[in-house]
């Protein structure tokens, strides 16, 4: 069968309107299916599937829930190649990017089967009054989640796997770019033993209305959201009008920091992986990169060394290394970014200039001699575009690192220990990566500090996101 449809209930809808949109391969521009696009009357419809699931899937014992996340892990495990060729399709990621991602997303059911029967609570006894405290932890509900174009299979399982460790009952909306990987996993979840209506994805063009629309059903208690910091705060004033409990993972501006003592072939590999894991489509993507000035010539010299090995073309080429950004809008912006640093005084040492023919592709840069004035330095690039400047002073370099108003994560490269821990504390992130560029594992609380978001995802904090505390006062 041709998923291209809502998943509503367990079934598959043409949608209230029969209306559809068209999503493209961004490496040849062609259209690679129509897809149905939502209407609040959908939305209703899966409200009410998803309620009526959710009564049944919250009785459930944590084991029993445990059975089915472990069977879904299991599941996507047996099926990573068809799900990557999906991902790299719709998005344009090489293979082997899109390989990491479905390994990455499948990790996420086992690690919340294994989480899900450890939503542990407490009784203690009360200091003062004697009485018994007693402390559990409950589904909190309906649970509204939005996920973005650059993982179109990570940020989905990332929410999903613990809404339903937790007990919860949730409505996808998946980003209008990559509809299609969310869509191809629900029959799979199916197999998995998931319930009818305890999952429900709906695609749609008129994202702003549809998910404000269950923002303001009652039945909603919880909104999780990836995506830009603009629209998190646009969900977060329609989440405060029924304080709904709000999970946002919003965006970055990501500092690796080289000092002089650097291993400088481990700093070159971590700042492959922070830089071009994705194209640079990430909010975890280095977009700031000082290096000590004792070591920056011998260090641009090997960025730009690994950098011009990379092989771009159409990411289903097993050999492709970089595949076309999302769509023409990223790649213009990308353009702009490398055109305003050159014209600020920065030097390209390698790439700088969009490809010409049909798909979105930009190819790897190094800018070196960035001036603090560079839009660059300012803003998310979201492009494969690696914007170098310098430092002596280690207090100098830490100020520059925190001085944005995002705080998702950052990155240090050093063989002091005693030194990198230090600094680790003083970057106001809420992840750091220390001698490595590689931060995200479905075991570890990923989110930001300051404009970054609120709330964790992973670890056993994510489960968490989809439960409330009540607290039981008793005498015995």
């Amino acid at each position: 069968m041709d998923y291209t449809d809502l998943y509503i209930g367990g079934g598959w809808h043409a949608g209230a309107k029969g209306e559809r949109f068209d999503v493209l391969n961004p490496a040849t521009e062609e259209v690679l299916a129509s897809v149905a696009s939502a209407e609040t009357e959908d939305a209703d419809a899966a409200l009410d599937a998803a309620e009526k699931a959710m009564k049944d899937w919250a009785a459930r014992t944590p084991r029993q829930r445990s059975e089915v996340l472990r069977k879904a892990w299991e599941l996507m495990t047996a099926r990573l190649e068809d799900f990557a060729r999906l991902i790299t399709l719709e998005n344009g990621k090489a293979r082997g990017d899109a390989m990491g991602e479905a390994t990455y997303a499948a990790e996420f059911f086992r690690w919340f089967a294994e989480e899900a029967v450890r939503a542990d609570g407490l009784i203690t006894h009360a200091p003062a009054s004697g009485a018994r405290i007693i402390v559990q932890h409950k589904p909190a509900g309906l649970a509204v989640l939005v996920t973005p174009w650059n993982y179109p299979a990570a940020m989905g399982t990332r929410k999903i796997a613990p809404a339903l460790a937790a007990g919860c009952a949730v409505i996808i909306k998946p980003a209008s770019e990559t509809p299609l990987t969310m869509i191809a996993l629900m029959p799979l979840l199916e197999e998995a033993g998931v319930p009818a209506g305890l999952v429900n994805v709906l695609p749609s063009r008129r994202t702003g209305a549809l998910v404000d629309h269950m923002l303001h059903d009652p039945r909603v208690r919880v909104v999780s959201f990836t995506g830009s910091t603009a629209v998190g705060r646009k969900l977060l004033r329609s989440a405060a009008d029924l304080v709904l409990k709000p999970a946002m993972e919003l965006g970055g501006n990501a500092p690796l920091i080289v000092f002089d003592d650097a291993d400088l072939d481990l700093a070159v590999e971590g700042t492959m992986l922070a830089k071009m894991r994705n194209l640079g489509e990430a909010c975890t993507a280095a977009n700031r990169i000082y290096v000590h000035q004792d070591v920056a010539e011998d260090f641009t010299r090997r960025l730009t060394e690994a950098m011009a090995g990379l092989k771009v073309g159409d990411g289903t080429d097993p050999s492709v290394d970089v595949g076309p950004l999302i769509n023409a809008e990223t790649r213009d912006k990308v353009s702009e970014f490398v055109e305003d640093a050159v014209a600020k005084g920065a030097r390209i040492e390698i790439g700088g200039k969009a490809l010409e023919g049909k798909g979105f592709f930009y190819p790897p840069t190094v800018l070196s001699n960035v001036p603090e004035t560079a839009d660059c330095v300012h803003d998310e690039i979201f492009g494969p575009v690696a914007a170098l400047q310098t430092f002596t002073d280690q207090e100098d370099v830490i100020r520059r690192a925190n001085d944005t108003e995002y705080g998702l994560v950052a990155y240090v490269f050093t063989r002091d220990l005693q030194r990198g821990l230090q600094v680790c504390e003083r970057l106001d992130y809420g992840m750091v990566g220390l001698n490595r560029g590689l931060v995200s594992d479905p075991a570890a609380p990923f989110g930001g500090t300051k404009q970054s978001g609120l709330g964790r995802e992973g670890g056993h904090e994510g489960m968490l996101e989809f439960m409330e505390t009540q607290y039981i006062s008793a005498s015995w």
